[in-house]
């Protein structure tokens, strides 16, 4: 890439896309980020938000993306960013978009790495559908629209079941007949983009990465990552992303017993059943309120306090349970939406993990910044870190690129 070519990097998720643009000044040189933004869907409200070194500003989102569906959002993002490339609004000069970068959720059996999208990637993909249907479907059409806009930008996917490619083979099996294990159904876990930046941020900031870590993506979408000696190697999160933590609107783990009683004692079909866990069930199904973690902790209502506990007491046990693998807890790092901006779950969590010698120091925790360390001073290593997977992202598709030549 030279000075003037941009990377863009799109993260296209189930209730926003976010963006970001990077330059690089030479061939080996890291990623220098030129802008960031993000298009929040709240329907008649979706707004486009961007960022510079200088200057954050909002975008009038024209009336078919506030109407229409991902597809003319993700138009109009483009749109956007091909227009400043092209002014030179983020880079020395007027520049092109060299490269693309995406996060694929699901990477399956075929891919442990980044990869340049081809005609045949693209179709093994679309099979990978059923196992995220949250979140794939956004994740290809995104490259669906650059396909269609950008013909000569280079795509690369990036997936986040790579990282945990490490978990040991007990680690990735469920008790079920081999065959069909063989075929697939097995623990793949997912938020490893996320988990690769904070672990490597985390590493930075205390000179050496701790022996046992604990890495908790908390957000609309949540899970726990275990590391040993930076390998994760526990994960909660297994065949798709509806596993472990209750979240947003996903179910988490559940006695597979419940699936079967909603088939046959309730008469709901596949889809049906796919609906209730993905998208009715979480804290917007317990609560009946929201999904939203914010709205919960400010409504007085009893329901929305029993999704809130629900949410802690997964995660606590869940941590408890990585620990055990692990053979104890060195740190806790806290991430995502809710674990880098909300002190009220960061304390409830560690309050049911005080056994495991964890102490948070209440104003540490008030006071904390996107990078602070929240415990006491005794006990594991108390850390909440903003992610950045768009970074991450934006390197590997700067070292694919560089191995092609």
């Amino acid at each position: 890439m030279n000075p003037h070519a941009v990377l863009l990097v799109m993260n296209a998720g189930s209730s926003s896309i976010k963006f970001a643009c990077f330059r690089q000044a030479s061939v080996d040189a890291a990623p220098l980020p030129c802008l960031q933004g993000e298009l929040v869907d709240g329907g008649q409200q979706r707004r486009l938000t961007l960022a510079t070194g200088d200057r954050c500003w909002e975008e009038a989102v024209s009336a078919r993306a506030r109407s229409g569906g991902a597809e003319e959002a993700l138009g109009q993002i483009l749109d956007t960013v091909c227009r400043l490339v092209r002014e030179g609004a983020i880079t020395p000069e007027a520049g092109t978009i060299a490269a693309v970068g995406h996060r694929i959720v699901h990477g399956g059996e075929a891919f442990a790495g980044p990869v340049v999208i081809t005609a045949d990637v693209r179709q093994s993909l679309e099979q990978l559908v059923p196992l995220a249907p949250l979140h794939m479907p956004h994740n290809l059409g995104a490259i669906d629209v650059v396909s269609a806009r950008l013909p000569e930008a280079r795509q690369v996917a990036c997936f986040d079941t790579a990282f945990h490619q490490t978990c040991p083979p007990a680690a990735r099996r469920f008790a079920i007949p081999r065959h069909y294990h063989d075929a697939g159904l097995k623990r793949y876990g997912f938020h490893g983009l996320s988990y690769e930046y904070v672990a490597r941020r985390f590493a930075a900031l205390t000179e050496r990465l701790p022996r046992r870590v604990v890495l908790a993506h908390l957000g609309a979408g949540a899970s726990l990552c275990g590391l040993l000696d930076g390998k994760s190697v526990t994960t909660t999160m297994g065949y798709t992303p509806l596993d472990g933590l209750v979240m947003a609107t996903r179910c988490g783990s559940l006695d597979p017993g419940v699936v079967l009683a909603l088939g046959a004692r309730f008469g709901l079909s596949v889809p049906e059943i796919e609906a209730v866990l993905s998208t009715q069930s979480g804290l917007l199904g317990v609560s009946g309120v929201s999904g939203d973690m914010a709205t919960l902790l400010a409504a007085n209502d009893p329901q929305a306090e029993e999704a809130i506990e629900l949410f802690c007491r997964a995660i606590v046990r869940e941590t408890a349970a990585a620990a055990a693998e692990l053979g104890g807890l060195d740190a806790l790092v806290f991430t995502g939406g809710i674990g880098s901006h909300s002190p009220a779950i960061r304390q409830r969590v560690c309050q049911g993990l005080t056994w495991l010698g964890v102490s948070l120091s209440p104003q540490a925790n008030r006071e904390a910044a996107l990078e602070s360390r929240l415990d006491t001073g005794s006990g594991p290593a108390l850390w909440t870190i903003k992610t950045d997977e768009q970074l991450v992202i934006a390197e590997h598709v700067l070292q694919v690129l560089k191995r092609l030549g």
